[in-house]
């Protein structure tokens, strides 16, 4: 017995070993699986998960509202609402900015950050809410560029969300979530478009879960034909706006088959048209990520609540040829 029990100890310790650390893998994607980068705020973590549904890399964090992978194959994300950093595949961090402290920003004040983005030219844009500004750092995080926003509502946690640069005009496109709008700046800060979020007849119900309502806006992106799609967050739904702020498309809460949507969050349009969206506070029952095509047409859905929470408003996805808006 003794010299069996001799042989089965080190298969039983390798056994153990591989549940403890292999890799841990997706719960469900459904059409053709992807590599996605992710932020989620209930667990605390950032990610890349393999397109076979593999978690290939984590790092903790206390709060994410916006992340990117970039060219270079670093991961440029914030750590709170205040710190952001650059980090390499092997967690070496090459880049921080620190807005509470920075660039006349007193500790003492508070601050917070939902947008950023690595520009073209090296920069690194901030959208600080707070100081109502947006501002592009150099690698020292010296001021190359700023511009004052237009906030009608005070509040830094609801100022903004989604932020973006728009590389063919220079522009600003802003998510003002407690305003319920998306402005458009030019770059000296004037406001050259906006959109008012509509409530379209309903009246504003609290909360964050598919029970709630309102036109607290989370994502605008400018499409390759000129319109816009926006996320209107707890508006549960996504809005394709003209120049002329007609609304030229829509998906609402519970257009898609056997999905509710929540708090719409992150936006991008991808090569083939088709268009990905953050469903965050939807609940284990949704998926939390889902492109759609311009037919409304279901064609991949991303849910993993194993590895990630139901506070998931922030994702990439990594494996797509082509230009991603």
């Amino acid at each position: 017995m003794r010299p069996l029990m001799c042989l089965l100890r080190p298969l039983l310790l390798i056994l153990v070993t591989s549940l403890l650390f292999s890799p841990v893998r997706a719960e469900t994607q459904t059409g053709t699986p992807r590599r996605v980068l992710i932020g989620d705020y209930s667990t605390n973590l950032i990610g890349i998960v393999d397109a076979d549904g593999t978690l290939a890399w984590q790092y903790p964090i206390d709060a994410i509202h916006d992340l990117q992978m970039l060219p270079n194959g670093n991961v440029l994300f914030q750590t709170s609402w205040t710190d952001l950093v650059e980090m390499t595949p092997d967690k070496q961090v090459v880049w921080s900015y620190n807005a509470r402290n920075a660039n006349g920003n007193d500790q003492r004040d508070h601050i917070e950050v939902h947008a950023f983005q690595r520009l073209t030219n090296g920069l690194t844009m901030v959208a600080e809410s707070g100081p109502r500004r947006i501002i592009e750092v150099d690698d020292e995080g010296a001021i190359q560029h700023q511009i004052q926003l237009n906030v009608k509502t005070s509040n830094p946690h609801c100022e903004m969300r989604m932020a973006r640069k728009i590389e063919a005009t220079g522009h600003y496109l802003v998510c003002h979530e407690a305003d319920g709008t998306v402005r458009e700046y030019d770059s000296k800060g004037n406001v050259v478009w906006e959109f008012d979020v509509p409530l379209f007849g309903r009246e504003p119900k609290g909360g964050h879960g598919v029970e709630a309502f309102g036109n607290m806006v989370y994502g605008a992106i400018r499409l390759s034909n000129g319109n816009t799609l926006i996320a209107t967050g707890n508006g549960h739904s996504v809005l394709e706006v003209n120049p002329e702020k007609e609304i030229v498309w829509r998906i609402e809460q519970n257009d898609l088959p056997g999905i509710q949507l929540a708090w719409v969050t992150s936006l991008a349009e991808l090569p083939n048209g088709n268009y990905v969206f953050g469903n965050c506070h939807a609940g284990p029952e949704n998926p939390q990520i889902i492109e759609v095509t311009r037919e409304k047409e279901v064609v991949w859905t991303f849910q993993d609540f194993k590895n990630f929470g139901n506070s998931l408003p922030v994702s990439q996805v990594l494996d797509v040829q082509g230009v991603i808006r």
